[in-house]
C-alpha cells in the first residue's frame, strides 16, 4: 500500500467516525428533548445546526485535500509532511480519545449514552478545530513563505504562458484550416464552373417550360452524380449554390429550385417535401 493510499484509508475511517459521532449527538439530543423516533430525521432546530455543521466541516476537508493533491509539495512544506498528514487524518479519532480521557474521574456521568456523548463531542470538537481552524491557518502560513510564494508565482506564470501558447496554436490551426477550405472552395469553383452554367441553363429552361423534359432531367442528374463523385455532399451544395447565383442574375423573377428535385437520392442529397423558390 502506497503512502497516499494509506492516508486515504485513515482519512476515510476518521470520516466515518466523525459522521457516526454527529449522528449520535443529533439522536441523543433530540431524544433528550422528547422527540419521538419517527421525528429523529427532522431537520428542524438542533438537528439542522448539526447537519449544516457536518456538511461544512466535511466539504472544507474535501476541498482542502483536493486542492493540496493538485499542487506540488514544495508549495506545501508543512501540510505535506507525513506527521502532519497523519495528524490531519486521525484528528477525529484523537478527539474521541480526548473525550474518553476527559470522562475519567467525572462523577456526574449517570448513563452510558451520556458517557458516549462526551466521547463523540470530543470527536466533533477536535475535527472542527483541526479541519476548519488549524488546517486553513497552516495553508495561510504556507502561502506567505518566500519559497512557496515564489514557486507558486512561477508555476502560475508557466501555466499562463502554456495556455496562451495553446490558444495561439489553436488560432493558427483554425486559420490554416480556413485557408485550406477557402483554397479548396476556389479550386472547386473553377472545376465546377462549366457544370454550374449548364445546370443553371437547365433550370432556367425548366422554369420557362414546365412540361416534363426527360433529357434535361437526366443531364442534371449526371451533373449531380459527377459532383458527388468529386467531393460528396459539400461539392454538390457548392455546385447548387453556384447554379442558383447564375439563375438569379439571368432570370430575375421567382424560380422553382428544380435542382433539389432532380438530385433527390444522389448520395446524401434529399429533396424537401415542397418545391423551393429562389
Amino acid at each position: 500500500m502506497t503512502q497516499r493510499r494509506f492516508f486515504k484509508a485513515i482519512h476515510f475511517i476518521s470520516t466515518i467516525w466523525f459522521v457516526a459521532s454527529v449522528a449520535f449527538i443529533i439522536i441523543y439530543k433530540m431524544r433528550q428533548e422528547g422527540y419521538q423516533w419517527w421525528l429523529i430525521l427532522s431537520l428542524s432546530g438542533f438537528s439542522a445546526v448539526f447537519t449544516v455543521f457536518l456538511l461544512s466541516v466535511y466539504l472544507v476537508a474535501i476541498f482542502r485535500g483536493a486542492v493540496r493533491s493538485q499542487e506540488p509539495e514544495i508549495e506545501h512544506p508543512l501540510s505535506s509532511m507525513p506527521a502532519y498528514m497523519v495528524l490531519y487524518s486521525i484528528s477525529p479519532i484523537l478527539g474521541g480519545l480526548a473525550g474518553l480521557l476527559g470522562t475519567i474521574g467525572v462523577e456526574e456521568i449517570d448513563t452510558v449514552n451520556h458517557y458516549i456523548s462526551l466521547v463523540f463531542l470530543g470527536t466533533i470538537g477536535a475535527t472542527f478545530l483541526f479541519w476548519v481552524i488549524v488546517d486553513p491557518m497552516v495553508a495561510i502560513i504556507e502561502t506567505v513563505l518566500p519559497e512557496c510564494r515564489n514557486h507558486r508565482r512561477q508555476r502560475l506564470a508557466h501555466a499562463k504562458a502554456l495556455r496562451e501558447q495553446q490558444q495561439k496554436q489553436r488560432i493558427q490551426l483554425l486559420a490554416e484550416m480556413e485557408d485550406q477550405e477557402n483554397s479548396l472552395y476556389q479550386n472547386r469553383s473553377k472545376v465546377l464552373a462549366r457544370d454550374a452554367e449548364k445546370l443553371a441553363e437547365l433550370m432556367i429552361e425548366k422554369n420557362g417550360n414546365h412540361h416534363k423534359n426527360k433529357k434535361s432531367e437526366l443531364s442534371a442528374v449526371d451533373i449531380g452524380v459527377r459532383a458527388w463523385q468529386q467531393g460528396g455532399i459539400v461539392c454538390m451544395q457548392q455546385l447548387h449554390d453556384m447554379a442558383v447565383d447564375i439563375c438569379k442574375k439571368e432570370y430575375p423573377s421567382d424560380m422553382v429550385d428544380y435542382i433539389t428535385i432532380w438530385w433527390d437520392g444522389i448520395g446524401n442529397w434529399r429533396n424537401p417535401s415542397l418545391a423551393v423558390k429562389i
